[in-house]
């Protein structure tokens, strides 16, 4: 049975690692949402309706929310990058997203799970509807 203990110590580390992520993007989105969005975008100031709403994407994307934060804050770039979306990235990324789902398809498919070879197997039966 060590194959199934391996298998639960890599869902717990899954688990474990998603739940450090949430509560990290649980932390950017209070920093951002109460401090920063003011301080980037000045049609923010006093729209506080619509930050809730924002929450769930800083969640999932909260280095991209830091790293833009941090750019904007800096001057890192000019002013004209300031109003521009980060679009060089996006197609090598739709190609890696495509190439990545391909892989899973492919390893997924290609996944055998062992049955234990002791069990017998056991005939289920119909039961009655009422």
């Amino acid at each position: 049975m060590q194959r199934g203990t391996d298998h639960m110590e890599t869902a717990e580390l899954i688990v474990a690692l998603a739940r450090v992520w949430g509560w990290v993007g649980a932390a950017v989105a209070l920093a951002f949402l109460t401090i920063g969005i003011d301080r980037i975008d000045a049609d923010a100031q006093g729209a506080y309706v619509f930050r809730p709403l924002l929450i769930p994407g800083i969640l999932l994307l909260w280095p991209l929310v830091l790293w833009r934060w941090w750019q904007i804050e800096t001057s890192a770039t000019g002013w004209a990058a300031r109003y521009r979306p980060v679009r060089r990235a996006h197609g090598m990324a739709a190609i890696a997203m495509c190439a990545g789902l391909a892989l899973i398809l492919v390893f997924g498919l290609n996944a055998r799970q062992s049955w234990p070879v002791d069990t017998p197997p056991v005939q289920l039966s119909a039961g009655s509807n009422p």
